[in-house]
This record gives C-alpha cells, structure tokens and sequence, in this order.
C-alpha cells in the first residue's frame, strides 16, 4: 500500500523512529540514538503501521527490515530529516554517531586517520570502531559500516570494493641471525609460523599458509595481527604479515619476496543506512585514504628481486 492511500496522516516522530530503525535493523539500537526507551520505539511504530494502513517492518535474520511500504516511508523520513537539519544551521554539519566494524590493521592504519580528517571539519560527529576479523553478517546489527576481508555474500546489503592490500612473509634481523633465511618454498618447513589461530580463524580467504607452507609449525598464534607483528619483531618465527604495517618496522625483513598474497577490503552497510549524510562522509573518507595509499597498502618486494613467481590472489 502506498503512503498517500494512508488512512491518517502519519506522525514526522514516528517516521524518524522508524528512519532509525531502519537503519540500524534494531529497536535497541534506535532506542540508544534517539534517547527513548524500547517500548516506546515499538509504540511509535505501531502507531506508524496503523496510520499507514500496512507494515513497515518485518523481522530477518539479521534484525528488522524494512517492507516496500517502510522503504517508500523511510524516504519520506529522510526528506524530514533534511529539512530538520537546514533549520539549524546556516552551515551543513554532520553530527551523531557511526559505528562500524573492521579489521585490527585497517581500523589502525587506515580508517583512524581517514575519520580523524572527517572529525576536523565535523567536530559534533563521534565514531565508534570495533576490530573484529570475521565475516561479514547483517546479523550484528547496530553497525552502520562494516569492513571485511573477501566479497561477502549478503542479500539486503550493499558490497563495495574498497581496494587489495598484500601480506608477505617477514623475519626479524635477531631471528635471521639465528636461522638460515628460507631461499625456497620448500625450506619454510623448518620454520615456525606467526599467524592466525586455525580453528578460530572465520574468514576463509585469510586461510592461507596450507596453500604455499603447509609444512609450517605454527608458533605464536593470535585473533589479532598487531601480535603477529609484534612476534615477529620478537624472533618468534616468520610472520604471514600485511605488508602495509610490517613495512613501518625497520628491523622486519621481507623472506621469500617472490611469494605474495592479494587480498581485498571490502564494505558492507545497508542500503538506507549509506544516505546518511555522516555515514556517507565516512564511506568516502574511506576510499579516499585506500585509493591514497595504495600503494602502501600493495607493499613492493625488496629492491633487486626477480618479479614475483608465487602470486596468490585470493577470489
């Protein structure tokens, strides 16, 4: 049913609840951003429906979603939304909150300094980073932005390449003075491995070491690859590292530069949640800081090392 067939008019406050709701796929979520409690955010909804004539909001896996009668709501929404914003500033400004989930290493290096360059010109504008390695999942609703390693499979969600970083195996000067450096594949098999911990390790595309050092023993193992780096500065063993962070310490030495692995950061947030002003500064403040420092991100094999003869590039 359509907006204008409504058998009242509906409420601009429950229209916004509903904006937040829909965004964040959770009454919790939108109960925290508006300042109200949760039975009030399902009253308010209620209310919406029963002026509208239909439902707004059906229940998904990943939290609540929106119907074509929500959808063509929330649009309405948003044009109060922007009309609300235009009476109370002469200058546009964002302001609120974004959450979003990424990996340790991109959170650190490259969404940090990309949000901090936002909140310079939008001082009222908070963001939330929470590191996680792990799969996409609309289920963890209440994060505006997610950013994963590897195209996810997600239905009700956008999927936006934001650019390929590389690992490569790296050793420390302390480590390589006590140990042969590897000169072929076949001599990783007599050292220890820094990585990720095999059976909590979510993301397949980061399942990498049995495809080129299935012999590797493992050594010091975490969740988190700021513990690689820093095992790995501390002889642990060799560390299957990002080359974008492994490159900033000048006592790690890439092994074996012929070997590299090309992997992909990729951004999930939902549709509706995109045309929000401070979400879509920071999507853009994103691809900015990735497409400036690709090159970084790509990281290059030591100077005077044949092209590389083992490239794995991950799907």
């Amino acid at each position: 049913m359509s907006v204008t067939s409504a058998t009242s008019r509906p409420s601009p406050d429950d229209l916004l609840v509903l904006l937040s709701v829909g965004r964040t796929g959770r009454y919790v979520s939108a109960a925290e951003e508006l300042g109200i409690n949760h039975t009030t955010i399902s009253r308010r909804i209620a209310a919406l429906e029963q002026a509208l004539g239909g439902r707004v909001l059906i229940r998904g896996a990943g939290g609540w979603e929106l119907t074509d009668l929500g959808r063509e709501a929330l649009t309405a929404a948003e044009a109060i939304e922007s009309a609300v914003r235009s009476l109370t500033s002469d200058t546009p400004t964002l302001e609120g909150v974004v959450r979003m989930s990424a990996t340790d290493g991109f959170s650190a290096y490259v969404a940090a300094p990309a949000i901090a360059d936002v909140q310079r010109r939008h001082p009222k504008l908070a963001v939330e980073i929470v590191t996680a390695t792990r799969l996409a999942s609309l289920q963890r609703s209440g994060f505006d932005i997610e950013v994963v390693v590897g195209k996810p499979q997600l239905r009700r969600a956008r999927a936006i390449p934001l650019g390929d970083y590389t690992l490569a195996l790296y050793a420390s000067h302390g480590y390589l003075a006590d140990h042969p450096a590897p000169s072929s594949v076949d001599d990783l098999s007599h050292h220890p491995l820094v990585y990720f911990i095999d059976s909590m390790l979510q993301v397949d595309d980061l399942d990498l070491a049995p495809t080129f050092a299935p012999m590797m023993r493992e050594s010091i193992s975490s969740t988190n690859v700021f513990v690689h780096v820093e095992a790995t500065r501390a002889a642990a063993g060799l560390g299957l590292l990002p080359c974008f962070m492994a490159d900033q310490h000048a006592d790690l030495v890439r092994v074996l530069p012929e070997i590299s692995v090309r992997l992909t950061y990729w951004l999930v947030a939902r549709a509706e949640t995109l045309r929000r002003p401070e979400v879509a500064a920071i999507v853009e403040a994103l691809r900015a800081q990735v497409d400036t420092h690709r090159d970084m991100l790509m990281g290059s094999p030591a100077a005077g090392t044949p092209p590389a003869a083992i490239e794995l590039i991950q799907p």
